[in-house]
């Protein structure tokens, strides 16, 4: 049984797309999230300035993963918003670390998510590395859940 007092490992997880495992990225960038500060000060106050909480901003999911004959789901999800079926492309995904057995552990959940940006790989005749493709995918809220 893997130690579940230390660090999970940043080398195994899964891509769940409305309650369906995609696994095989080979990288996830799991976006940060601020709030804006709003300042403000009436006239009649010290001259310090308050700070007052504001928009909830996220930044956008990156994924990458190597091309194959199944990845041509996510860039079907792509297509989708580039004919204007944005509402229909949207989608609740999640981000789920796996432990050293293969268990599901911590997971960040992203609402209303669907992607922005597609690129394919750079081919070149005299490389051998693998042909990788990635993804950027917007939404509307962040949720981590153990």
């Amino acid at each position: 049984m893997p130690d579940r007092y230390g660090p999970y490992r940043n080398s195994r997880y899964l891509l769940e797309i409305d309650d369906t495992i995609q696994a095989g990225f080979s990288e996830a960038t799991i976006p940060s999230n601020t709030t804006e500060a709003t300042e403000y000060r009436e006239g009649n106050e010290a001259p310090t300035v308050r700070k007052l909480w504001s928009l909830n901003q996220f930044e956008n999911l990156t994924l990458q993963w190597g091309t194959t004959d199944d990845s041509i789901a996510i860039f079907e999800w792509r297509q989708m918003v580039e004919q204007g079926k944005v509402d229909e492309a949207r989608r609740d995904i999640a981000v789920i670390v796996l432990d050293e057995e293969g268990e599901q552990g911590p997971r960040w959940e992203f609402v209303k998510a669907w992607p922005i940006n597609y690129d394919a790989p750079d081919l070149n005749a005299t490389d051998s590395q693998v042909a990788i493709e990635s993804i950027e995918i917007v939404h509307e809220g962040m949720v981590r859940r153990s």
